[in-house]
Formats: structure tokens, sequence, C-alpha cells
């Protein structure tokens, strides 16, 4: 498997080749940014799922500052954030407003958005946005735990992944040899 994304993944030298990259320079070729290993795929998977909850087009820029920062595979945690999509970000995000409202009672219960109208896109844009402001603080911290409990679940589910391989190679390895 490694050497399956290894084939997928650029070298150092088209990186600083690159124009739009050069500017980045050593940031983006520190080793720990492009290795695949256990701690490495732990945390990207970690970040991924964390940043793939901000709205928007944000998700990777977040994502790839937090791999800089916290120093874990910035390509695995960059196609990790795509869990989020078009059609899996509704429920994600009815899921966290369910969840601050766990924590942050709501007055009343979720009200479905308005309808469509481009005939009256101006009065719909202002209805969308009343109705995005009325769910206010129980979305935005259920994402913020939904996003943590994620991540959480991601880093050690990847953490006892490889713990798994690794003594299921370590017993093949011993059968082999006694």
């Amino acid at each position: 498997m490694r050497t399956l994304l290894r084939k997928f993944l650029p070298d150092h030298e088209k990186i600083r080749a690159n124009r739009w990259l050069a500017l980045f320079g050593n940031t983006l070729l520190h080793p720990r940014l492009w290795h695949i290993n256990r701690h490495s795929t732990a945390g990207a998977i970690a970040v991924g799922l964390f940043c793939g909850l901000i709205p928007g087009p944000l998700q990777m820029l977040g994502a790839a500052i937090a791999c800089i920062v916290l120093r874990v595979n910035l390509p695995l945690a960059l196609v990790t954030t795509l869990y989020t999509n078009p059609l899996t970000i509704v429920p994600l995000y009815f899921a966290a407003y369910e969840l601050g409202r766990l924590v942050i009672p709501a007055s009343g219960n979720f009200i479905a958005p308005p309808d469509f109208d481009l005939a009256n896109f101006s009065q719909w844009a202002q209805a969308i946005l009343a109705w995005s402001g009325g769910l206010g603080k129980p979305l935005a911290l259920g994402v913020l735990m939904l996003a943590s409990l994620l991540a959480a679940l991601g880093y050690f589910s990847t953490r006892m992944i490889y713990r798994w391989y690794l003594v299921r190679a370590w017993h093949h390895r011993s059968a082999r040899r006694g």
C-alpha cells in the first residue's frame, strides 16, 4: 500500500520547480509532510476529518496549514477532506446541529430552509441568511464537536489499524522463520 501511495505523490523536485509553490520553499519540502508512517498518517487523517467540516472552499487551505503546523502527511490530509461533498454535507451539518442542540438547547425544532426562488433571488438570499443565522450557536458548537469527534475517531482507528497490520506482519515473519 505504501508503494502505491508513493507512486502518486509528487517528488521534491517537482514541488521545488513549481512556480506557484516555490514561494513556500522549504516549508512545503519538509520531509514529514510527505512521509507515510503511522504517526503522519494518523495525524493526517485526523486533520483531514477535522478540516473537512470547515465551510466552503477553505477546507483544503485549513488542512494544509494544519499539516504544516503539525508536520503530518499533507497529501493524505487534503484527500481526506473530500469526505464532505454536496451529498454528505447536509446530513453532516444536520447531525452537527442536533449535536449542538444537546449542549445548547435551541428554541423549537429544526426548520427547513426556504425554497429556492430564482425569480425573487434577493428575497430568497435574505431569507436563507436569516434561516442560517437562526441556527447559530447550536450549529457552530455542533460542527466543532462533530469535527473533534471525527478527528479523534480517525486518529485512533488509524493507529489501531497500523498496529494490527504491524503485529500481523511480525507474526507472519516469525512463522516463516520458525
